[in-house]
């Protein structure tokens, strides 16, 4: 075979594993998708792809792969979209089909199975419980004749998660090769055709304040933001006015410098980070004398003393300390509650049992990366071979030898999602339209517990990322790997459905960063430059839907974070199903004029804020701190790219100016010439917000650290040790900001506009 044939066959299968062959960029401009990314790509999905031989053997089985299946593995489906139809592909001779029978069940999930409808069919042998099949569709494999049938449902189911569950066998074993008896199982996903908006969304608008939890500063917690002081946030905010509060992801990471502090970069999406609790508000904290005797001693107060008032945030200290007085507590519980099986004991096990298997893998896999990470090996593919096999022998001993161990891990969430709920439940006491505004990660490390604990899922061989932009002229590698859509569907969705019903619970709203990779992620293959990457389709309209269900069955307002490389109908589909656009100031201009948006032309059903943790505070943005910090990063190839940036920031210092009193926000004696105005005011500040509350966004974020005058954002995109990332604590404490005039300045100013 020619090297052009063989390349042929890499296209074939580039398309039938959904690797675009182009893409146009945001200035743009068209890049096709190279051979060698192809390959690359393909061998992370981990295609055999070494011969023409291998090649063609991958294009059949995936062209074929639901006709010799016998039973696709789910359907997700409209529930307007009623009766259902489940279609099977069953290997017979022509004219044999009354010779089949098939019976089917479809079942809710979690409930026991109730057969609906089962009869015989009066002309053929066949056995239904959907009342009606059919032939719809006939193929010729490996020398056998398949057909399909659709199996319909006769009642109208709610929305909701149901297993089917089909037999088919032959009434007289008169078919030798052919089809015996097969039996399958499908996942079934009945799903509304939106997500939930509350009333007072539907009719109104809503605004809140958006922070890093783990900045606050306050006079109570130990060093590091936490739920307590979330809670207070919630109250206070809601006597201003605000109808939520939104904070970063709070996944589960290492609490280690510096690759092991970033919010966005969890071991797993699917359980919190224990250094979000305050141990103070643990029933066992004050019970327990081991607890009394640690906090009360010299040593313990100068420590928590030195993380309060230190510039940065000691993550790995703040961690290590309350895990420390997590343990203690513990121990108290398991000796006087779990052993002894108290009715305090019964609610934490019914919590565990809740959870189910998820829980458990991940406290397993939490227990045994605590204990390699002691021997300096933060990963699992570090870690010894027979340890990195969840399943294995190995690893069924370990969780039975460390059993009181990968209790604590449960104990520590068990304790999170009590304050969570807490937090909520004051949110909503206080009238709050949402509550807490959650966010959610695009992914999850490679070496994390997510990956461990399903490996089939992750493509390791390649990251995931962003092809090159404005911002980011080489393009962005995020560090982690990318779930392979082909292996997420074969597994029935189960990690995308865990992880976005865990990370709505507990709250009134839900962001989903860079939601653009529900339809189409970048792709980057381990040994080539970020430029170099390919789009990848995934299933959206899924995905969607199951974020709808979701969503309705969380009663959570989704936003849907939109911004960057957008692909065609991205932005309609996301208003389709009545998610909310996440629209930035900075962003929002009559391209090509770089004049800012007015009011008016921003969507009804979005988002708006003016910043987020990538990008500059209005202090910051005003004096180009960002500009200033990216040079000393080395973020500039030359000089001339620097001096753009300047340039660039002082037309937008005269536009800003100009689009805010052009609304009459800020008032006509303000200085015109930004250059009269070397730092922001307060005034600027509320002038901006002000604009915004002029737009018919549904909801608006105003920036925490925006209001008090931060200058330095959260993260410089791109950097790890040459900018101190996600530890940068607020300059003003809590219980300071409470009394600030500023804050209820603004407030008095958004309660005028309708907020």
């Amino acid at each position: 075979m020619t090297e052009r044939a063989y390349e042929d066959l890499i296209r074939e299968l580039s398309e039938l594993c959904g690797i675009m062959p182009e893409y146009w960029d945001i200035f743009g401009v068209k890049h096709e998708t190279s051979f060698e990314t192809m390959k690359g790509i393909l061998r992370a999905m981990k295609c055999a792809i070494d011969s023409p031989e291998d090649v063609a053997h991958e294009i059949d089985s995936r062209r074929w792969r639901t006709w010799r299946g016998f039973l696709e593995p789910v359907h997700v489906v409209s529930v307007s979209e009623q009766p259902l139809s489940v279609p099977i592909y069953v290997p017979v001779e022509e004219g044999t089909e009354d010779e089949i029978w098939i019976s089917w069940v479809l079942e809710e999930e979690g409930k026991s199975s109730l057969p609906a409808n089962m009869k015989s069919s009066r002309k053929k042998r066949t056995l239904l419980s959907g009342d009606r099949i059919g032939v719809s569709e006939v193929q010729r494999l490996d020398g056998k004749r398949y057909v399909k049938f659709l199996l319909t449902d006769t009642r109208r189911r709610k929305i909701g998660y149901y297993r089917a569950t089909v037999r088919c066998k032959h009434r007289e074993k008169a078919f030798p090769g052919m089809i015996d008896r097969i039996e399958r199982t499908s996942r079934i996903i009945v799903a509304p055709d939106a997500c939930y908006l509350p009333g007072e969304l539907s009719d109104g608008r809503s605004w809140g304040f958006s922070i890093n939890l783990y900045t606050v500063r306050s006079h109570r917690n130990w060093g590091i933001g936490d739920l307590t002081d979330l809670k207070n946030l919630i109250a206070w905010a809601a006597g201003l006015g605000a109808g939520f509060v939104g904070i970063n992801p709070l996944h589960a990471i290492p609490n280690t410098r510096p690759f092991g502090v970033s919010p966005y970069s969890p071991l797993t999406r699917l359980y919190k980070n224990f250094a979000y609790l305050d141990p103070e508000q643990i029933p066992e904290y004050s019970e327990s004398e081991d607890v009394r005797k640690t906090v009360s001693s010299r040593e313990f107060k100068r420590t928590i003393k030195g993380l309060r008032s230190s510039v940065l945030i000691d993550s790995e200290a703040a961690a290590g300390i309350k895990e420390r007085i997590l343990r203690m507590c513990f121990d108290l519980f398991h000796e006087k509650h779990y052993v002894r099986n108290t009715h305090y004991a019964r609610k934490f096990k019914k919590y565990v049992s809740g959870e189910g298997h998820h829980l458990e893998s991940f406290a397993l896999s939490m227990s045994m990366w605590k204990q390699m990470m002691g021997k300096g090996v933060y990963a699992w593919q570090g870690w010894p071979e027979a340890y990195r096999d969840p399943s294995g022998r190995t690893v069924r001993a370990f969780k039975r030898k460390n059993e009181k161990e990968i209790l604590f891990h449960e104990y520590v969430q068990w304790n999170i999602d009590r304050q969570l709920e807490s937090v909520q439940k004051e949110a909503k006491k206080r009238g709050m339209t949402l509550g807490v505004y959650h966010d959610l990660a695009v992914g999850s490390i490679g070496g994390g517990t997510d990956a461990w604990n399903n490996r089939g899922l992750f493509a390791f061989d390649a990251d995931a990322g962003a092809p090159p932009d404005d911002f980011s002229p080489d393009g962005q590698r995020w560090g982690f790997p990318p779930l392979i859509p082909e292996e997420m569907r074969e597994t029935g969705y189960e990690l995308f459905i865990q992880t976005i019903r865990k990370n709505m619970r507990r709250g009134g709203a839900l962001r989903i960063d860079h939601a653009l990779g529900l339809f189409r992620l970048f792709w980057i293959p381990l040994g080539l430059l970020a430029k170099d990457g390919a789009y990848i389709r995934y299933p959206f309209e899924d995905l969607m839907r199951i974020t709808a269900l979701e969503s309705a069955r969380n009663k959570t307002v989704v936003i849907a974070e939109d911004l960057g490389t957008i692909g065609e109908h991205v932005r309609e589909t996301l208003g389709r199903f009545r998610m909310l656009s996440y629209r930035l100031f900075y962003f929002e201009r009559n391209y090509p004029d770089p004049s800012f948006l007015s009011p008016d032309r921003y969507p009804e059903m979005a988002l708006c804020a003016v910043t987020t943790h990538d990008l500059p505070t209005i202090r910051g943005y005003w004096k180009g701190r960002d500009i200033e910090v990216s040079e000393q990063a080395g973020k500039y190839p030359d000089e001339s790219v620097r001096k753009r940036r300047l340039e660039e920031r002082e037309r937008d210092r005269w536009l800003l100016i100009s689009a805010l009193k052009s609304r009459g926000v800020l008032g006509e004696d303000f200085p015109s010439d930004p250059k009269m105005t070397p730092e922001t005011t307060p005034d600027i500040c509320r002038a901006v917000y002000h604009y915004l509350a002029l737009t018919p966004c549904k909801m608006l974020s105003v920036s925490f650290d925006d209001v008090i005058g931060a200058l330095d954002q959260q993260n410089l995109p791109g950097t790890i040790d040459a900018h101190p990332n996600w530890i940068r604590r607020t300059p003003m404490a809590l219980e300071d900001a409470m009394k600030d005039k500023r804050f209820r300045d603004l407030a008095s100013v958004l309660k005028k506009r309708g907020l």
